[in-house]
């Protein structure tokens, strides 16, 4: 799964990288470093957009909600998206064309989420019967470029005059290599030469990426604090190797 990531780079300046239109609007000012993005976070996704209906779509930065709240969403009292069932923050590779709450989305609502990397847990045998400490670890590129996962977005409408809600969830697949040694599943890498087909919303989900086992060459993963597991730690040190000898492993 993907339930807690860090990303680091400006989206101004990531913008500028992939060639995209920074989109943010009135958020346009730098926007800080986040070692500890958590679901319901305001994040950055990139996305492929027309102008007009026949030109050229191009990429967008934009700023989204992390947690999918479908169309057909019932509003609450207070006018925002009622909070009932679990949080769309991923969904699974093998149904975002099929299940009822991304299938709209996959048509042609598909979108990048960059990263520096990803945190998660492994879970540890249990000693003398009681239920052991999850091992939290880093996922990372090497050479220290930023990940893009594939996504999906979605629109939600309030029925008051309210601005309209951009949301969006990460794609999980199953893990490989040592990743699996950590748990089962990991966000779906999307490499540069699946962009602009994954992103475009003119063409079918590529069933291609969605199908194959993510590339994981060049990503690394080390054993870091317990610091991360609470969200209201935010800072370099999360990402820092564990005081003990960390379990690191490069995947090739």
């Amino acid at each position: 799964m993907c339930g807690r990531f860090a990303v680091t780079t400006d989206p101004a300046a990531l913008a500028e990288k992939i060639q995209a239109t920074d989109e943010r609007w009135a958020a346009r000012e730098a926007t800080d470093p986040n070692y500890n993005v958590a679901p319901t976070t305001t994040i950055t996704t990139v996305v492929r957009r027309h102008d007009e209906p026949d030109d050229e779509p191009t990429r967008r930065v934009r700023l989204m909600r992390w947690g999918l709240v479908p169309p057909w969403a019932k509003a609450g009292s207070d006018g925002a998206p009622e909070s009932k069932g679990p949080q769309l923050i991923n969904a699974r590779a093998d149904k975002v064309t099929t299940s009822p709450a991304f299938r709209s989305s996959a048509k042609s609502k598909r979108c990048l989420v960059p990263m520096d990397g990803y945190y998660e847990w492994r879970a540890n045998p249990a000693a003398d019967g009681k239920k052991a400490r999850k091992t939290p670890f880093y996922i990372y590129r090497a050479d220290g470029e930023t990940l893009f996962m594939a996504g999906l977005w979605s629109v939600w409408k309030p029925a008051t005059d309210a601005s309209p809600l951009l949301s969006c969830t990460i794609i999980t697949t199953d893990a490989v290599g040592e990743l699996a040694e950590i748990h089962d599943r990991m966000p779906l890498v999307a490499p540069e030469r699946y962009w602009d087909r994954w992103l475009d919303p003119d063409a079918p989900a590529d069933l291609e990426l969605l199908a194959n086992p993510p590339d994981v060459r060049g990503i690394e993963m080390r054993e870091i604090s317990t610091l991360v597991n609470s969200v209201r730690n935010n800072g370099p040190e999360l990402i820092e190797p564990a005081e003990s000898p960390p379990e690191q492993a490069r995947l090739l």
